[in-house]
């Protein structure tokens, strides 16, 4: 009887593996041809007599406020051309980031036929580290100076859980957390279980656009937090049940379990220090996650799905 439910398991996995490996396959041959365009470079390669082409190519990028004076002062001023030097070491090859960002539009293409491949320009932005990846309609906007690596000494006065995601694997995975919410349905009743399920939707979308990323990486965590929270799923749960938290509406539920944090807030001696954050979209993320696998919706009409409605039709159990 084990055996028989053990081998009907094994071939239920080797169905679902060829299943997405076909998807993949398919996905693969839209074989969308992404541009970079290193505005970074070029900036920091400007003199007088390059100024003007470079404004007449990128007038977006020239706030009209500052004369041709500044931007010169800027591209000579020791840090500025420390912070070129260091994104230059990094990125004087950006074929392996090129490769994952056509396979996150050709994701997009295939789930959202009306996309349209927007320019990518990089630059840098003084560690604007709140503003990484910016995207519009036509244009995406990357600060490579965000991505030279979480020990980077660029970033000692950041706080270590947020610097972690500071390097270069990330970049598409941020992008795709941008197009996310572009796509997804504004979060309406703001309880707890409204802004849990926003998020959670948000991580299923790099499930399905970035599945070459890893799990823990799509939300941020590492290897070691993950399993901290896959281990800890019934008690998590069983801690917003009890406590009443799934409908308020405390704002202060969202500090404490849905912003980057180095910790979860449980106010529990012991648990606190050993929990990652976030651990209300890690919820979040498991209830869509159940919600996709047990009812035949498609991922658009989903993410405009109310938070209620997924919950209730999610049959949502947390592993043990």
């Amino acid at each position: 009887m084990k055996q028989g439910l053990l081998f009907l398991i094994f071939l239920v996995s080797v169905f679902s593996c060829q299943k997405k490996n076909k998807l993949e396959n398919e996905i693969a041959k839209i074989n969308i041809d992404a541009k970079i365009e290193r505005f970074d470079t070029l900036f920091a390669g400007v003199n007088v007599s390059k100024l003007n082409d470079l404004k007449k190519a990128y007038p977006f990028m020239f706030n009209e406020k500052f004369t041709d004076s500044f931007w010169l002062a800027k591209v000579s001023d020791t840090l500025q051309q420390q912070l070129f030097a260091e994104v230059d070491k990094i990125f004087s090859n950006f074929s392996s980031t090129e490769l994952e960002i056509e396979s996150l539009f050709n994701h997009l293409k295939y789930y959202f036929a009306e996309f349209h491949v927007p320019r990518i320009i990089t630059v840098t932005s003084d560690v604007d580290y709140r503003n990484r990846v910016i995207v519009t309609d036509t244009i995406d906007i990357v600060a490579l100076d965000n991505y030279l690596g979480a020990d980077h000494e660029f970033y000692e006065s950041i706080p270590v859980y947020l610097r972690e995601g500071f390097k270069k694997e990330n970049i598409v995975i941020d992008l795709a957390g941008e197009y996310a919410k572009k796509y997804i349905h504004p979060v309406s009743h703001r309880t707890f279980l409204d802004e849990m399920i926003y998020f959670g939707k948000q991580l299923y979308f790099k499930d399905i656009m970035v599945p070459f990323k890893s799990e823990a990486s799509r939300i941020g965590y590492t290897e070691a937090e993950l399993e901290w929270a896959q281990v800890n799923e019934s008690e998590i749960w069983r801690h917003f049940v009890e406590h009443e938290m799934l409908f308020s509406t405390d704002s202060k539920l969202s500090g404490r379990f849905i912003a980057e944090a180095p910790f979860s807030k449980f106010y529990l001696e012991g648990i606190d220090s050993e929990s990652p954050g976030q651990l209300g979209q890690y919820i979040g993320w498991q209830i869509v996650r159940a919600y996709m696998e047990h009812n035949e919706v498609s991922l658009k009409d989903m993410l405009t799905t109310n938070a209620d409605e997924i919950f209730n039709n999610s049959k949502f159990k947390p592993r043990k």
